[in-house]
């Protein structure tokens, strides 16, 4: 019969983070009726009562967006900044079905950057909550422990399988940047198990 083998294969690898949400922000630099988009477009909800700005669902790329009177948009869901861009186009044709016509190419501000992937160790969250500053674990109310990276936006949920979420970083530089900076503090104390 022959001999299983062990799942832990992932210690050897080496990190692997991709991006699984971009928020931007931008300004169409002109106000916008919200109101004739939420009468005519069938993919916004508008709530004036409850929030002043008119959400836009994309179907693709797959992406949110509000949408205020003064032109402001705030877009979510993208995973590039290509994507990005294809949302406040598609924004912007939208716009054009009410007759709004958009003459400018907005600029794109990225607001977050959200990664989630693993880092090929295993890890001890009790040791890192005890060891490390910045962090906090409650582990009876939420599985992962959350570590702001000193001297980062960064801020990290680390879970003990060595599979991670980092939010705060504006580039896809900056995050693989405060992924190597945390394997490199996980390594060095040999935080792993």
């Amino acid at each position: 019969m022959p001999k299983k083998t062990s799942k832990k294969v992932s210690n050897k690898s080496k990190p692997t983070v991709k991006i699984v949400n971009i928020v931007c922000s931008s300004s169409l630099e002109q106000d916008i009726p919200l109101i004739r988009l939420a009468e005519t477009l069938p993919n916004t909800e508008y709530n004036p009562e409850q929030f002043p700005g008119l959400i836009m669902r994309i179907k693709d790329p797959k992406t949110s967006a509000l949408i205020f009177s003064s032109g402001k948009i705030v877009s979510t869901g993208a995973r590039s900044l290509g994507k990005v861009r294809e949302s406040i186009d598609r924004i912007i044709e939208n716009l054009a079905k009410v007759k709004v016509k958009i003459t400018i190419k907005p600029k794109i501000e990225v607001q977050n950057m959200v990664g989630s992937g693993e880092i090929g160790m295993d890890l001890n969250l009790n040791s890192l909550a005890m060891e490390l500053e910045n962090t906090e674990y409650e582990p009876e109310q939420f599985p992962g422990l959350v570590y702001k990276l000193d001297g980062t936006r960064a801020t990290f949920l680390l879970f003990s399988n060595g599979k991670i979420v980092c939010t705060g970083t504006r580039s896809e530089a900056k995050l693989k940047e405060a992924v190597a900076k945390l394997v490199e503090i996980l390594k060095k104390k040999k935080w792993g198990q």
